[in-house]
């Protein structure tokens, strides 16, 4: 090997080492434990100095029924912590310890998933197969990933890497080379070679405060099931419309927003509160909070001789968060 190349290798050798060294102690060991004796596992982070601690929302769920969490740091010490929030729709959790009577406690600093760039150097700590604080580093393979919770909601802006995950990775941070986290470790695919994705850590820090004021995120509802259709360019160019596609009403709750405005099953959404809706997850994205209790005008065709597109005015009410 080249003087150049051993040079490099070093450097490298040596940022990961620098990272691991000062972001180690705020990675913890999270467990569940339902009340009928299953659970499972992952890992998890410390991002403020009094105790509060990022994870999936996956392995927060692990157990089945009331559930008890406890999480060990590498120091060793051990603690119980409280449930404060979970949000299947990213897939991330927030759990607190009370660590303080037992010394201080180390927290990671939060970053920016904004302008980061394929190829940047990405480490990834956790605690795979119950072996704890295992560290991984890789670079960052692929940028703005989607990918579909167990909810059914899609992900926006997921971050794809080739630092190795493995079962109990789960929550863990994927980090930097300057030891700010940049993802939370969320998923592998299996049978695939070092395709591992991570939520972007903007995500998180717009999940975090809501979990820390709700306990959820609230997500406006109007109560109707649909599909993505394509539309025909005729209707396209016939109607101004601004996509090529929307989203055909399957079914609609019997009271519900929908029901109220007058939204029939057939009828095709392509427009909300003026903007596009050309499927069903940019429909969910746009039933943010910030809609909830507000008339909105919804866009719509109805029938394949519409002369013009209907508008109603729907209302969305605060979605009831998942079981």
């Amino acid at each position: 090997m080249g003087g150049t190349d051993a040079f490099l290798l070093d450097a490298y050798s040596r940022t990961v080492s620098d990272v691991v060294e000062r972001v180690g102690p705020s990675v913890a060991a999270v467990q569940i434990r339902g009340r009928d004796g299953r659970g499972g596992g992952g890992s998890g982070f410390l991002f403020t100095p009094d105790g509060y601690l990022l994870t999936n929302s996956h392995v927060v769920r692990a157990g089945k029924g009331r559930t008890e969490h406890s999480v060990s740091l590498a120091d060793a010490r051990e603690f119980s912590a409280r449930w404060v929030g979970d949000d299947p729709d990213t897939d991330l959790a927030v759990l607190h310890i009370d660590g303080l009577s037992q010394g201080a406690l180390t927290h990671v600093a939060l970053g920016s998933s904004v302008g980061l760039r394929r190829g940047e150097i990405a480490i990834a700590i956790g605690n795979p197969l119950g072996f704890e604080h295992t560290v991984t580093a890789g670079i960052v393979s692929a940028l703005g990933r989607s990918m579909r919770t167990s909810s059914g909601r899609l992900i926006p802006n997921v971050i794809q890497t080739d630092a190795a995950l493995n079962p109990g990775s789960s929550g863990g941070p994927l980090l930097n080379s300057r030891g700010e986290v940049i993802g939370v470790n969320t998923a592998i695919i299996r049978g695939a070679q070092a395709i591992c994705f991570a939520v972007a850590i903007d995500i998180a820090a717009w999940v975090i405060p809501q979990l820390l004021q709700h306990g959820r995120v609230r997500r406006g509802h109007i109560g109707v099931g649909g599909s993505t259709v394509p539309l025909h360019r005729r209707v396209v160019l016939a109607h101004g419309l601004a996509t090529g596609s929307g989203v055909r009403v399957l079914s609609v709750e019997r009271g519900s927003p929908a029901d109220q405005a007058g939204l029939r099953e057939g009828d095709v959404i392509v427009g909300l509160d003026g903007i596009a809706i050309d499927s069903v997850d940019r429909l969910h994205q746009t039933l943010d909070a910030s809609r909830i209790q507000r008339d909105l005008p919804l866009k719509l065709l109805r029938g394949t001789l519409s002369p013009r597109p209907l508008y109603l005015t729907v209302r969305p009410i605060d979605r009831e968060p998942a079981a």
